[in-house]
């Protein structure tokens, strides 16, 4: 596996020196140890694409070293590269303006030990998959860097920041619940203490959109040299003042998806775009082929 990373790294850094494209498109993959992951592997191929995040909210998976052997075991047979590994965290969760402030993320007090814990367990378990970029969720992170939170917040943020430099890996930041200038300082916070070069961003863009954050072109003006990993994902704008906007296919939403893949060009990013679509089915494999092609030719132009 990574005598297979060296060689795709070289492929990229051929590409770049021949002006060609090294951005590819992959394909977001949920699992728990009851996941039969050489199937879901299969449908990737089936899609057609090389590349996964993968993404898990089971605490006791993180654990389970038979299912480490057989994502590695996966990942050899079918030459997939799991470009990140998305950690979840347990505890009730609401994804809206309201009850969100309180159960998303390292935010909310009464459940920040804990999850800080289990993205720490994360850390471990990416490093057993010989996966380098570990990403997740913060919360509503303070906009006021003197609100008290925000330190707090800060300091679980750099425990597991710590804790991915010394797993070799990187710690992102997932768009969505923080403005572009929230983030942006929360890293250079946590950069002045740690060092650079192993805190970014996996920037979903609309998320940035359905929590009415920011247009996520713009947003690339802001932290766009922090950027390590991309969602392809669309969505609308909140429309109230208690719920989120709504995901919709990529390409019916209001991302402007060749603004922004040109401006990904434009600042430089290199790394995979991975199609994420919250439903599931038949229709969700549909969407998801409708989006690649989308993205493929946005890419190649």
């Amino acid at each position: 596996m990574e005598d297979g990373e060296r060689i795709y790294r070289k492929e990229k850094a051929s590409l770049r020196r021949c002006g060609r494209i090294t951005t590819k498109v992959g394909v977001l993959v949920q699992f728990t140890s009851k996941t039969d992951i050489e199937a879901k592997f299969t449908e990737l191929k089936e899609l057609g694409v090389d590349s996964c995040q993968l993404v898990c909210w089971d605490r006791p998976t993180l654990h389970d070293d038979v299912m480490v052997e057989k994502i590695n075991k996966a990942i050899e047979k079918f030459g997939i590269r799991v470009t990140a590994f998305w950690c979840g965290w347990e505890g009730r969760r609401v994804w809206d303006f309201y009850e969100g402030q309180l159960t998303l993320g390292l935010v909310p007090t009464d459940y920040r030990v804990e999850r800080m814990k289990m993205i720490l367990e994360g850390s471990d378990f990416a490093k057993k998959i010989h996966v380098t970029d570990l990403a997740t969720h913060v919360g509503f992170m303070p906009e006021n860097p003197y609100d008290p939170k925000y330190e707090e917040v800060l300091v679980a943020c750099k425990t597991i920041v710590a804790k991915c430099k010394e797993n070799g890996q990187n710690f992102l930041f997932e768009t969505g619940q923080e403005t572009p200038v929230t983030l942006k300082r929360a890293i250079q916070d946590i950069e002045k203490v740690l060092g650079k070069g192993n805190v970014g961003i996996n920037l979903d863009p609309a998320n940035l959109l359905m929590y009415g954050k920011a247009n996520p072109v713009d947003a690339l003006e802001v932290f766009g040299e922090y950027v390590m990993g991309i969602h392809g994902k669309d969505g609308k704008y909140p429309t109230d003042g208690h719920h989120l906007g709504d995901e919709v296919p990529l390409g019916q939403g209001k991302v402007n998806y060749p603004a922004f893949i040109a401006k990904l060009k434009e600042v430089g990013y290199e790394g995979d775009i991975t199609i994420e679509r919250e439903i599931d089915g038949d229709e969700q494999k549909k969407d998801i082929r409708m989006a690649k092609d989308l993205l493929d030719k946005l890419i190649a132009e």
